[in-house]
């Protein structure tokens, strides 16, 4: 049976969980009539303390006789991840009702998954009997050990740069992540000590605050999980960024009245996120989802609104950013980019099928930038011409690439070296749906912006020299006056010379001419 997520939990867990059919909500209930169906006519039903019948003679077990552990639904929905729930045991195992009762090892626990075991002795070396030690019930996630290669890459990485995922919760990145098989639930709930092991990956994006407002023990939780240098991008909920209220599959039914409401923007989730994963958050991202079309018919409007919405959110501390990511081309306008820099926020680079490519939206930085002067963040979602069902049908179990893009890659590793080596934040997030596998499109990201940043360091310090060149000729000519110079300098001086002064010797050839012509002046007329 399959269960209804409704909005909650990120949609990555809600179909996983979907499509292996698993937490069935038959429960209890369906044991319990499996096993007063095999009571023989008239034999009375023994009960235990909580109503369930007790085992008398139970058949050989079966591997396949449990069911997988159930989670209780609230009403609100909550996410599968949030809380651990303790699992029990669906049905009842059948009775053989004509065998006698005879006493068991093990007797099935209603509150555990294994029955538990009898205690044993064991010999300590002096010879005296004490308990064994207790199995934990839950592993601990192993994380992958790195190869030579990712820690190669990860030690020339700009540390500017963090890299990571959408979401951490994907069993098929065993061997790439994870050191071992996880499930879907205990990856979400357990999952990001291990990831935030892994050499390239410094961030990742949290998607299901975007379902359901997240608290802070939530936030407080994910961030006891890694390290000090991780970074947390987190996307706002949806009541917040949805224009409309949709249905369960999607489709807008009605505007929506908290649409850029600031107050529940506050109180919801930039309080919360910033209490709980103090430091480590990144950049809180306001994903507009596609806006009616009246509204895009007023983009002016619009605009006006968004700006009131930002200039009403309170001011985050250094080394946190708002950012807006928007999923309608015709929005990416110079009036649209000049509100976010008026507000101090940052555009954020939505690669997805319904965006221009990254080469356009680079452009919107550059307006809003003109140099990088700010944080770069961007989300690689989709590859481009696929829906999302048509991509995550295509690269499921996500353990592999399978189709590689490129020029999106080459893109993205020149803008994230540019703004590296102006010394900016980056912060990207690549989801399974890009090119097949998230984790190993960060890998190939971060060879490319490694091979970036070495070419434009290179690019800069043969500018700087050049420019250091000209710069000493330039003052060689200061110090050095031209010839014209030189000759006008010269020539001005005679003019202004003083008659008085004493004449200088002819040459000799020169005194010898001036004596015949005065011999000669000196004939009678």
């Amino acid at each position: 049976m399959k269960i209804s997520m409704g909005q909650s939990g990120t949609r990555e867990e809600e179909e996983a969980l979907d499509e292996r059919g698993e937490q069935s909500d038959v429960g209890v209930r369906s044991g319990v009539e499996a096993s007063s169906e095999a009571k023989a006519p008239g034999e009375a039903a023994q009960f235990d303390l909580f109503g369930m019948p007790v085992q008398a003679a139970p058949a050989a077990p079966k591997a396949e006789a449990r069911a997988k552990p159930s989670r209780a639904r609230s009403g609100a929905q909550a996410p599968l991840d949030a809380q651990a729930d303790a699992p029990f045991v669906t049905h009842a195992p059948k009775i053989e009702s004509r065998q006698p009762a005879r006493s068991t090892t093990a007797a099935t626990s209603l509150w555990q998954e294994e029955a538990a075991p009898e205690p044993t002795l064991m010999a300590t070396p002096t010879g005296a009997a004490t308990d064994a030690p207790r199995k934990r019930r839950t592993r601990e996630i192993l994380a992958a050990p790195p190869s030579p290669d990712i820690l190669a890459l990860a030690s020339q990485l700009p540390p500017q740069v963090h890299l990571g995922t959408s979401t951490w919760s994907f069993p098929g990145w065993n061997g790439i992540v994870y050191g071992d098989e996880y499930s879907n639930s205990k990856l979400s709930r357990d999952g990001l000590t291990a990831y935030g092991a892994h050499p390239l990956l410094k961030t990742v994006s949290i998607d299901r605050s975007f379902y359901q407002a997240l608290t802070v023990t939530e936030y407080l939780r994910y961030a006891q999980q890694v390290p000090e240098h991780f970074r947390f991008i987190v996307k706002a909920p949806m009541t917040i960024t949805d224009a409309t209220v949709r249905a369960e599959r999607g489709e807008p039914v009605s505007l929506n009245p908290c649409f850029l409401n600031a107050q529940m923007a506050i109180d919801d989730f930039v309080t919360p996120c910033l209490e709980g994963l103090g430091a480590k958050a990144g950049a809180l991202v306001f994903q507009l989802s596609p806006l009616p079309d009246q509204m895009l018919a007023q983009p002016a409007v619009f605009i006006e609104r968004l700006a009131e919405f930002l200039a009403a959110l309170p001011t985050l501390p250094q080394g946190t950013c708002y950012a807006i990511e928007i999923r309608d081309a015709s929005l990416l306008t110079p009036r649209f980019i000049r509100t976010l820099k008026a507000a101090g926020v940052r555009y954020c680079v939505g690669i997805h099928a319904r965006m221009p490519d990254p080469l356009r939206q680079a452009a919107a930085l550059a307006l809003l930038d003109g140099e990088p002067a700010g944080p770069l963040v961007v989300r690689w979602s989709l590859h481009g011409g696929f829906k999302y069902e048509q991509a995550k049908a295509k690269y499921e179990p996500f353990d592999k690439l399978v189709d590689h893009d490129p020029a999106t890659r080459a893109s993205l590793a020149e803008l994230a070296a540019r703004y590296a080596l102006a010394g900016q934040p980056v912060v990207i997030a690549v989801n399974n749906k890009a090119e097949g596998s998230a984790p190993l499109s960060c890998v190939e990201l971060a060879r490319e912006i490694i091979e970036a940043y070495a070419r434009l360091a290179n690019e800069r310090e043969h500018e700087h020299e050049h420019e250091q060149e000209e710069h000493e000729h330039g003052h060689r000519r200061e110090q050095e006056p031209s010839q014209q110079e030189t000759d006008a300098v010269n020539a001005a001086a005679m003019q202004h010379s003083d008659p008085q002064e004493p004449r200088p010797p002819d040459p000799p050839g020169d005194a010898s001419r001036a004596q015949t012509s005065d011999s000669n002046s000196s004939e009678p007329h």
